[in-house]
């Protein structure tokens, strides 16, 4: 048995189902939030990196360094805007997160 396109296909489905199941029943912790952001992100390059071995051309690939490149951005910015929002306020809760102003 070897592991062809629709495997790798059922895999990403379950991370990305996993990532919005994981914002919408979580609204209240940002760090599970960014967590499910970077699951749809995950299941995305899966897709991209799948279909370009499937095709046989490396824009898929190329593609999916350009979603890490930007995965590892907003990881590193959320981070950074959550640590500077819990230093200020003592709390990361979500619903707090409106009142913040700049």
């Amino acid at each position: 048995m070897t592991i062809g396109l629709q495997h790798y296909l059922a895999v990403a489905a379950i991370l990305f189902t996993i990532g919005v199941f994981g914002i919408f029943v979580n609204r209240k912790n940002i760090i599970v939030i960014l967590m499910s952001v970077e699951l749809i992100l995950l299941a995305v390059n899966i897709n991209l990196v799948a279909f370009s071995a499937y095709l046989g051309n490396v824009t898929g690939q190329i593609f999916a360094m350009f979603v890490l490149t930007v995965a590892a951005a907003e990881a590193a910015v959320g981070l950074a805007i959550l640590v500077t929002f819990f230093r200020n306020r003592g709390d990361i809760a979500v619903d707090d997160a409106s009142m913040m102003k700049g």
